[in-house]
């Protein structure tokens, strides 16, 4: 496999669930086990937004197991011309024979903790991305479309029926504590999640910072964990970096090393 396949195939796979089982009435699908060194190479267009990407890696690894068969996906459901939406994959479980409508979803949200009730505090880097309106759109829109005249006609091409379904998201999530909290609770979500932290421009602007080296990752690389072969950069031109994206109301995230092997990633916030 290609060196960035491996990598991000990788990453996916160690991604925790953001919920175990069933939370928010929605079930959360379990991987089989997955051997990575029998995942073929496959080709990552550089261009594709990041959730399609996670399409392909959740394809190419799940062809590496036994239980579940692909029947299809990114199925488009269509109301003459206008595109309703699309069911990401429809898998058959060969252990009761059971098919499955599933969802997936990978997200990087930041804990805002002035906000009291847990699912309201996940909020994108940028804020335009919140957990809640996610997982109404997973629960209202998302797993309605099956059972809409529409939904229910695709599925009639293909030999299956709405109402015979399983649902079930593959919801993956990295999630950023503030860098001034050691310990947060955010339960019922899993706090296997919890990646690194975030913190606004005027703190990491501090001696604190001074004495590391540095690294903006591409938004392709912040599924991976940081690693030592990348052009380091010392806090003072990695400020001037970052600078320019707080201009843009963009919040990069940012990979950190300490020493050899000892690495952070954390995102600066503009907000």
């Amino acid at each position: 496999m290609s060196s960035f396949s491996r990598q991000i195939t990788a990453a996916f796979l160690n991604t925790s669930p953001l919920w175990t089982r069933q939370q928010f009435g929605i079930e959360q699908f379990i991987f089989p086990e997955i051997d990575l060194k029998e995942v073929q190479e496959f080709p990552i267009p550089s261009r594709m937004r990041l959730g399609h990407k996670m399409e392909l890696v959740f394809n190419a690894a799940m062809e590496k197991q036994n239980r579940y068969k692909l029947i299809d996906r990114n199925i488009v459901i269509q109301r003459g011309n206008r595109t309703l939406g699309e069911l990401d994959f429809l898998l058959r479980d060969t252990s009761d024979d059971s098919v499955i409508h599933l969802e997936l979803t990978y997200k990087f949200y930041l804990i805002d903790n002035e906000i009291s009730e847990p699912i309201y505090r996940l909020v994108g880097p940028n804020r335009r991305d919140m957990f809640y309106t996610k997982l109404d759109k997973l629960k209202e829109k998302q797993f309605t479309l099956p059972y809409t005249k529409e939904g229910r006609e695709a599925l009639q091409e293909i030999w299956l029926e709405a109402d015979q379904l399983k649902q079930q998201t593959c919801f993956k999530a990295q999630l950023f504590t503030p860098f001034t909290l050691d310990q947060i609770g955010i339960r019922p979500l899993n706090q296997s999640c919890i990646s690194g932290f975030w913190l606004r421009f005027e703190q990491f602007n501090s001696l604190e910072f001074k004495d590391y080296l540095y690294y903006l990752p591409s938004k392709d690389d912040w599924v991976l964990n940081p690693y030592e072969e990348v052009s380091w950069i010392n806090q003072f031109n990695l400020l001037l970096e970052i600078n320019l994206r707080m201009l843009k109301q963009s919040s990069p995230m940012v990979w950190m090393r300490k020493d050899k092997g000892d690495y952070k990633k954390f995102f600066v916030v503009w907000w």
